[in-house]
């Protein structure tokens, strides 16, 4: 389970992660990703925790398939919040395959999206 400070809930912070953040896809899922956008230099301002957010439809499966993924995603995501930049969004979106898959999958998909969008990796 991802502590509350690292839980992306408002519709601003999804649309921000998603419109202006960069975008990496895999089979199973696609992960958008916007960097740190605290200003270093302004007074009093630390830098806020990294946040992630999960959107998973219907095209997934039913409300048991769905929350199974969540909850999967959720885990994976609770390892890999310290590797990326504070005051980061992230935003991770489920495909429809990601139903039968296998919490293997999806965390190598993860891993794999996250190493390219942290990497520089072209989209």
């Amino acid at each position: 389970m991802l502590p509350t400070e690292n839980r992306l809930r408002r519709r601003e912070d999804f649309a921000t992660a998603v419109r202006r953040g960069r975008r990496a896809g895999r089979p199973l899922l696609v992960v958008h990703l916007r960097s740190g956008a605290t200003d270093p230099h302004a007074p009093g301002e630390s830098a806020s925790p990294t946040c992630a957010g999960f959107v998973v439809s219907k095209a997934v499966g039913g409300a048991v398939v769905r929350n199974r993924v969540k909850r999967r995603l959720r885990h994976l995501m609770r390892d890999r919040l310290s590797e990326l930049p504070p005051g980061s969004l992230v935003v991770v979106r489920a495909l429809p395959g990601a139903g039968d898959a296998d919490h293997a999958q999806l965390a190598r998909d993860l891993d794999a999206a996250l190493q390219r969008l942290l990497g520089g990796g072209a989209r």
